[in-house]
C-alpha cells in the first residue's frame, strides 16, 4: 500500500509517497510561492502514483475541526496569499481518495511516538523552534486538539532584563515566537543564529525563554517526553542551557529522575531527524484510509 505526505510549510513544501511502515520511498520538495503554483506541484506530483490516501501536516493557524465549514483551510496565516485557502478542498477535487489534514507539528509529533525519540509512549510534545515557534502534542494516544489545536509558540513569557528588542510577531509583538524563533533571533543581533555560535549571550537569552516556556508545558501537559526540533535547535549548544534552565524554573516543584539527573534523555532532538513532519504526515494519510468505513476501502 503506498500513502501520500505534505508536510506544507511555510517555506518550502515537502512532498513524500511511502508505505504502511512510514518509510519513504520518493521524496520531493520545492518553495511555497503562491498557493496556485504550489499546488500546482503537489498534485503533478502524486499524479504519478496510485494512492491509498494523502495525509497532510500544514502550517498554520487552520481549521482542524472536521465539523467545520472550513474544515481543511489555512485561516490566519501571516502568509497572505494562503489566507483562507481552502488546501484540503484542492486536493479532493484532483484525488477521489481519504485525505487527512492536521497541523504540521501535530504530524510531526505523530511521527516521532510512532517511529522516533518517543516511540513506545502513548504520550510526548513536539516543538519545532524555527521561522516560527509551533507544537504539537500526544496525549494518550491522540493528537490533542480542542476548539483548534495547539497554538504553543504564542504564549507569553517573562521578558530577559537585558532584552530592549520588541518582538517580530505580527499579531503579539513579544510573545515566545515574537521573541525566540529564528527571523527574531536575526533582527535582533543583526545576523542570522548560524553566524552566532560563538556568542554565548545570544544563546543564554533563548534559552531564557524557551525554558520558561517547556515549564508552562511540563506543569499543563505533564508529557513523557519533550522533542525539539527546527532549524534553531541545530545549534547543540542550546540543550544543556536549556537543561539547566528548566531545572533552575521548576525548583524541585515536581520530583522526578526526568527532570532532574535524566533531563537530557527527557528533552531531546527528533528521532526522525528533519523527517519528522513528513513521516507524521504520512501517518495521517494511513489513519484517514483505516478510518474510513470499510465499504469504501
Amino acid at each position: 500500500m503506498l500513502y501520500g505526505g505534505i508536510e506544507a510549510g511555510g517555506t518550502k513544501f515537502v512532498c513524500a509517497v511511502g508505505n504502511e511502515s512510514g518509510k519513504i520511498l520518493e521524496r520531493v520538495q520545492f518553495p511555497t510561492t503562491t498557493p496556485e503554483e504550489t499546488m500546482e506541484q503537489v498534485i503533478e506530483f502524486f499524479s504519478e502514483f496510485n494512492l491509498r490516501a494523502i495525509g497532510v501536516g500544514s502550517f498554520g493557524p487552520c481549521d482542524v475541526n472536521v465539523e467545520s465549514v472550513t474544515y481543511g483551510y489555512i485561516t490566519s496565516t501571516p502568509k497572505l496569499s494562503w489566507r483562507g485557502y481552502p488546501i484540503l478542498k484542492k486536493l479532493k477535487e484532483s484525488f477521489n481518495i481519504p485525505i487527512g489534514f492536521n497541523t504540521d507539528v501535530n504530524a510531526a509529533a505523530l511521527g516521532e511516538v510512532t517511529f522516533g525519540a518517543a516511540k513506545d509512549l502513548d504520550n510526548c510534545l513536539y516543538i519545532t523552534v524555527g521561522t516560527g515557534i509551533g507544537a504539537g502534542a500526544v496525549l494518550g494516544g491522540k493528537l490533542l486538539q480542542g476548539l483548534s489545536h495547539p497554538e504553543m509558540g504564542h504564549v507569553t513569557v517573562r521578558r530577559h532584563s537585558n532584552d530592549t528588542y520588541s518582538g517580530k510577531c505580527p499579531y503579539h509583538g513579544d510573545c515566545l515566537e515574537g521573541l525566540a524563533a529564528g527571523p527574531a533571533i536575526e533582527e535582533r543581533w543583526e545576523k542570522p543564529g548560524s553566524e552566532l555560535v560563538n556568542h554565548s549571550e545570544v544563546w543564554e537569552m533563548e534559552s531564557y525563554y524557551l525554558a520558561q516556556a517547556l515549564v508552562h508545558y511540563i506543569l499543563i501537559l505533564s508529557p513523557k517526553k519533550i522533542i525539539l526540533g527546527g532549524g534553531v535547535m541545530k545549534q547543540k549548544q542550546l540543550f544543556p542551557l536549556i537543561y539547566r534552565d528548566v531545572k533552575r524554573l521548576l525548583n524541585k516543584y515536581i520530583e522526578f529522575p526526568q527532570l532532574s539527573n535524566e533531563i537530557e534523555k527527557y528533552i531531546v532532538s527528533p528521532g526522525l531527524g528533519d523527517l519528522a513532519g513528513i513521516t507524521g504526515a504520512l501517518l495521517l494519510g494511513r489513519k484517514a484510509y483505516e478510518t474510513q468505513p470499510e465499504k469504501q476501502k
